[in-house]
């Protein structure tokens, strides 16, 4: 597949998922980026803004199988990944396949669950598969987390995600409140059909999604662009205002979404643009800034911001790296 082709694709699928959720669809494209680029995504929100309804439709428009676990603080970490059940008939014990097993999934308010069953989905998250008494079960694939968590603020009993469990997620971003036309949309939406859920129709097939993310891998990245990113990384780590900056395993991600979102604007290379429209859901979520900077009112989005104004943009020119026959 083509980038052209991966271009008309994406167009598709973000018209069908426009039609179902109320949401920018800018955010929709990073989200969809993040499946191209095999990476997961965190969406941080209160109740009520259309998480479970983004998912669910994602997952029909690509023609994908979906699984919804809702967490809570009595969840345990054989809840999410399966266990062991002895069979009378057999008489032996066979494994129980988990509700994350299935190519999309909707990890709900997952700061409500303890550490350690956060840790069993986020170690699925990045190994692809689940061990279970010394047997390895792999993961459909593709494989997707979209997970949710309430602001910290927002109520009692959640459990911050570390930040090394938050490193493992490519892009964090926020659905948010729908503007005073997308809301009166919405009850336009509801008045003209029965159902109160809408729902996607399907648009892919798995295959299709599988070759989707086999397409930026052949996505060009010009030197001068690769030192971009890794100056703008490392930037990050030497700001006064951060106490943690963004990790090696940041940049290549960084970089691995820079070539996606090239790729599903239909482009053969990648830009500083790119760069620019992917870092804030990149690098916010691995960032930590010093207790003095959050005393100021600094955000994380705010220095990333800072930190694009004041690094230089590189000029380049890709007729120079063109690949030879």
């Amino acid at each position: 597949m083509d980038v052209g082709k991966a271009e008309k694709l994406a167009g598709e699928v973000l018209a069908e998922l426009s039609d179902v959720v109320v949401v920018e669809e800018r955010v929709l494209r990073v989200i969809l980026t993040g499946v191209v680029s095999r990476g997961h995504v965190l969406l941080e929100d209160v109740p009520g803004t259309g998480k479970t309804l983004t998912a669910r439709a994602f997952a029909t428009a690509l023609g994908l199988s979906f699984g919804r676990i809702q967490f809570t603080p009595d969840l345990l970490p054989a809840d999410v990944t399966g266990t062991y059940i002895f069979n009378e008939k057999t008489r032996e014990f066979e494994f129980k396949e988990g509700p994350i097993f299935a190519n999309v999934i909707l990890a709900d308010e997952i700061n409500r669950a303890s550490p350690k069953t956060q840790a069993a989905l986020l170690e699925a998250m990045e190994e692809g598969q689940v061990s279970m008494d010394g047997t390895t079960h792999d993961l459909p694939d593709p494989f997707f987390v979209i997970a949710t968590q309430n602001p910290v603020e927002q109520g009692e009993g959640t459990f911050r995600l570390p930040e090394a469990q938050k490193d493992r997620f490519l892009v964090k971003s926020s659905l948010g409140y729908p503007d005073a036309a997308g809301e009166l949309e919405l009850l336009n939406r509801r008045e003209t059909r029965e159902q109160s859920t809408p729902s996607a129709s399907q648009v892919l097939e798995r295959e299709t999604v599988r070759a989707l993310q086999r397409v930026p891998e052949d996505v060009r990245v010009h030197d001068d662009l690769k030192r971009y990113i890794v100056d703008l990384v490392r930037a990050t780590r030497d700001d006064a205002r951060v106490e943690v900056g963004v990790s090696p395993r940041g940049c290549q991600k960084l970089f691995e979404i820079v070539r996606g979102w090239a790729a599903l604007a239909g482009r053969e290379y990648a830009t500083p643009d790119d760069v620019k429209a992917v870092a804030e859901p990149v690098m916010t979520h691995r960032l930590g800034l010093t207790a003095e900077a959050t005393v100021e009112g600094t955000e994380e989005r705010d220095l990333v911001d800072d930190l694009l104004a004041d690094l230089p943009v590189p000029s380049v020119g890709y007729e120079t790296q063109r690949p030879t026959d």
